[in-house]
């Protein structure tokens, strides 16, 4: 297999890596550094400033399967490609927003991209990522590699914190989704549910009578929504709980389908439709959460270290 190096800059590469990884085509995406002019820089030289590296995320993919053109399209997804002096929270130089081609035909094709961007006016200022001639790329340590799924927790708190994702969901929404991708991830009931809001039929789901001990995540995009220690059975025949894991992780919106009225719930990192929220529960605010099993995944206590979600093992703890 002939495969292709791309290789980009968006601030904090943990940040970076998740939107490439499981893409078709894709078959590694490493944290790193480019541009700079010292050898095998360590993670605080880079951060120091005083070494000209950038944190960058180096795609290994087949052309045959996914063209660099789409992978520009995701990248521009991820940034905000008008700030000049960094990304988000994260300022410097080491976090500014570069293209580092490694082919003439890549260099056409990204100009022609950040033209095209320019053009459209999606931003109220102009596009000024750099795109930079790809030189020694030097992988980060490996506590920086797949941040996104060691860390979970942190990640997405990280994220939130930094602005990146209300950046990103001001400018781009629901489009910063890729439909076909998710076609191909999910199973029909899934992707009915989480993209087209449709309802799965009630005592007859993967999870409304799930009584083992662990976290119920989001399909789409491995967020930990629900635990285990908030679930019980409301009688309705799909997964009740009476609150998530935390709060600001859910949206609400005001759905008014079907001649109801009703309280949507969603994921607010991938925009998963994921149910509705009522109140008639037990607890103290009397919510019940009722989501659709297809919205979600659960994963075991036993198994959350190995899947990454080790550090919300504590949510079952004995007091």
């Amino acid at each position: 297999m002939d495969t292709e190096l791309a290789t980009f800059a968006g601030g904090c590469f943990w940040c970076i890596v998740s939107p490439f990884v499981n893409l078709p085509g894709v078959l590694k995406v490493v944290s790193g550094y480019m541009g700079g002019h010292k050898e095998n820089p360590t993670y605080e030289e880079v951060c120091s400033q005083q070494t000209g590296h950038l944190e960058a995320v180096q795609v290994t993919y087949d052309p045959q399967t996914i063209s660099y053109e789409k992978l520009l399209e995701i990248y521009w997804r991820q940034i905000d490609p008008t700030d000049p002096g960094g990304q988000f929270h994260d300022r410097g130089k080491s976090y500014q927003s570069a293209i580092f081609y490694h082919s003439s035909q890549q260099k056409e094709i990204a100009q022609t991209s950040l033209q095209a961007l320019n053009e459209e006016g999606r931003f109220d200022k102009p596009v000024v990522t750099k795109i930079l001639p790809a030189g020694p790329f030097y992988p980060a340590e490996e506590y920086h590699q797949d941040f996104y799924h060691k860390n979970p927790e942190h990640y997405r708190q990280y994220r939130q914190g930094s602005g990146r994702d209300d950046f990103i969901l001001k400018h781009w929404g629901t489009e910063n989704k890729d439909r076909e991708h998710l076609k191909q991830k999910l199973t029909r009931l899934q992707y009915s549910v989480t993209q087209e809001s449709a309802t799965e039929p009630p005592f007859n789901n993967k999870y409304w009578d799930n009584q083992a001990e662990g976290l119920y995540v989001d399909v789409v995009s491995g967020e930990p929504l629900f635990s285990s220690k908030d679930k019980y059975d409301s009688g309705c025949g799909w997964p009740s709980f009476t609150r998530p894991l935390q709060k600001e992780i859910i949206k609400e919106k005001p759905d008014h389908s079907r001649g109801m009225r009703r309280i949507e719930v969603r994921s607010r990192k991938a925009d998963s439709h994921l149910g509705h929220l009522f109140y008639d529960g037990p607890g103290p605010e009397k919510t019940r959460y009722c989501i659709n099993s297809a919205a979600l995944r659960f994963i075991p206590k036993e198994d959350l270290e190995e899947e990454g979600y080790g550090e919300l093992l504590s949510l079952f703890e004995q007091v």
